[in-house]
């Protein structure tokens, strides 16, 4: 395995992590933008972008694209985060000058008015659908009221509102400004050869714009507070709380990602053992979530109604104990077995090492082999934990509620 970067003359910057023991290669291209680089006005524009991609341009239609995809049989797709817009394809190896190709053209597409009208009205339905959802309403709840005031608080989706007014003008107006070659990191993972990889990279990418979007990544500051959306036909009470956690390049986010993982995971934790094996809740989990300047931690709970104060009330008692004593060496081995483990079964496919490759990348300007993240994950004690709980104690500053219940007495 051999890693590999360079930059073009535009700004764009080129990884690879080359291994020819494997049997597929992936690509992906991370545009450094998400709904926390917009504003009000164009709220929701980055994922738009994501599905206007796909209509292609004037050498490639929207049939086009997807038929030679499938033609090659690509594993290909792409995601909008509040930080990154992410393309990627996952191919046989002799077929990756096509894919670089196709992927190469999603990144700057006509963006025709009559395709930007279709598609208004399917991110329209999307908003609608997700707006069914408990789980999600409560996911955005909480950032809009955990990040107020900070760029992290803006929906990925955007509004209803903000889609519906939406031009075409202001799209093209925020592409231009935000996929040039400084703000896009293109990574390769996989089975192929260095010499490739430049070659294609200059023939598709060398006329891309040069310059990147600054983004301010200032630490955001919660308020914190409490609120509940009211759904009289939910069946359960779902609560979504958060609190402040390290940022994507601080070094307690390892310390961080552990610690979840001994208070919250789905299995074998502190909150699944006091509060789901025991039947008070049907789910209690906490995670934790980097980003450019912020990091959080995210627990939720769902369970019926009426047991919802009771259940907050045992996962409060876990974070004041955890807070006060810390943990035990015996849940910190078990948790580093749980995250080497999946460190390993993802870098096992090049589509699994690609997000990692991508992410360090974008986010440190970092290149991690997997034993370097295994002896990282290693290397934490329990005193790194102590540091961590110091910084960004345990604690529920932000509250969503979302079901039956019209408020929660907090």
């Amino acid at each position: 395995m051999k890693f590999h970067q360079t930059t073009l003359d535009n700004g764009l910057q080129v990884i690879a992590e080359l291994n020819p023991n494997v049997h597929s290669v992936a690509i992906g291209y991370f545009v450094r933008t998400g709904s926390r680089d917009e504003t009000t006005e164009v709220a929701g524009v980055s994922h738009f972008l994501e599905h206007m991609a796909f209509k292609g341009n004037e050498q490639f239609s929207a049939d086009d694209i997807n038929r030679m995809f499938d033609d090659i049989g690509a594993d290909f797709n792409a995601q909008t985060s509040e930080e990154v817009t992410l393309f990627y394809a996952a191919i046989l190896p002799e077929y990756l000058p096509q894919t670089f190709e196709l992927l190469s053209v999603l990144l700057y597409p006509s963006l025709r008015q009559d395709d930007f009208d279709m598609e208004k009205k399917v991110i329209q339905e999307e908003i609608g659908m997700y707006a069914d959802m408990p789980f999600w309403t409560a996911h955005e709840r909480a950032m809009e009221l955990h990040f107020a005031s900070h760029p992290l608080g803006r929906s990925i989706l955007g509004t209803a509102g903000s889609i519906e007014a939406l031009t075409s003008d202001q799209m093209r107006q925020y592409h231009a400004e935000h996929y040039r070659g400084g703000s896009i990191t293109l990574a390769v993972a996989g089975n192929t050869d260095w010499d490739q990889v430049l070659e294609l990279a200059h023939r598709h990418c060398d006329n891309w714009p040069a310059g990147n979007f600054d983004r301010p990544t200032g630490e955001a500051t919660p308020q914190g507070g409490t609120k509940c959306v009211a759904k009289s036909d939910s069946l359960q009470q779902h609560v979504l709380r958060m609190a402040p956690g390290p940022s994507a390049r601080n070094e307690l986010r390892y310390a961080a990602k552990l610690m979840s993982v001994i208070v919250g995971d789905d299995s074998n934790s502190r909150m699944y053992w006091d509060v789901v094996d025991p039947g008070h809740a049907e789910a209690a989990e906490m995670g934790y979530h980097e980003y450019d300047g912020s990091g959080c931690y995210v627990t939720y709970l769902g369970c019926e109604p009426e047991t919802a104060m009771d259940n907050l009330n045992r996962i409060e008692a876990i974070f004041e104990a955890v807070n006060r004593d810390g943990i035990t060496q015996d849940e910190l081995d078990q948790a580093k077995n749980k995250v080497a483990s999946s460190i390993v079964l993802r870098s096992e496919r090049p589509m699994g090492r690609l997000s990692s490759l991508g992410g360090n990348w974008v986010y440190r300007q970092n290149y991690q082999t997997v034993e370097d993240d295994l002896n990282t994950v290693r290397s934490i004690s329990t005193a790194d934990i102590q540091k961590l709980l110091e910084a960004y104690p345990l604690t529920m500053a932000t509250t969503i509620g979302v079901g039956p219940l019209e408020s929660l007495a907090i």
